[in-house]
C-alpha cells in the first residue's frame, strides 16, 4: 500500500536504531526536532496494540519560513516529518512527504525545493551508512 507523495525507505538497522540515527543526523546538521512521539506508547495508553512506530517532527526554519510565507497552507507539511515503523520484525520503514509533493501541493514556485530536498537526502544518507 502505498500513498501518492510518500517516499518509503528500508532502513538496514534495527528500529530504534534507524530512529536513534534520524535524530542524530538531524542534530549533527542544526536541525531543529520539534517533537518525537512514541506512537506505539500512545496506542498502548489507550488499550491498543501497534508496532513500534515513532514519528519525528523536524525541521529548519530559515528554509521552511520563506515556504509558508509564500503560502501560509504549507504549514500544514511544515514542519517536515519521518515516520519510522516496524512493519514486521526487522522490516523497519522510513517515511516521509516527498519534497516535490510539498511542492505541488501548495502551488510553490519550483525553486523551494532547494530548501526541502537537503532533508530527504539526509535521511536516505543515514540509512545508507554502515558502519
Amino acid at each position: 500500500m502505498s500513498s501518492r507523495g510518500i517516499v518509503e525507505l528500508k532502513s538496514p538497522y534495527p528500529f530504534t536504531d534507524t530512529v536513534q540515527r534520524l535524530l542524530a543526523a538531524f542534530s549533527e546538521k542544526g536541525i531543529k526536532v520539534f517533537a518525537t512521539i512514541d506512537q506505539q506508547a500512545e496506542a498502548r495508553a489507550v488499550g491498543l496494540a501497534m508496532p513500534p512506530t515513532t514519528l519525528i517532527v523536524f525541521g529548519n526554519p530559515k528554509a521552511g519560513t520563506p515556504i509558508m510565507l509564500a503560502n501560509p497552507q504549507a504549514g500544514i507539511d511544515l514542519p517536515l516529518k519521518v515516520l519510522v515503523c516496524e512493519l514486521k520484525p526487522d522490516d523497519i520503514a522510513v517515511m516521509f512527504t516527498a519534497a516535490s509533493e510539498i511542492i505541488a501541493r501548495h502551488s510553490l514556485p519550483t525553486e523551494f525545493v532547494s530548501n526541502l530536498l537537503p532533508a530527504e537526502h539526509l535521511i536516505a544518507a543515514t540509512l545508507n551508512e554502515r558502519t
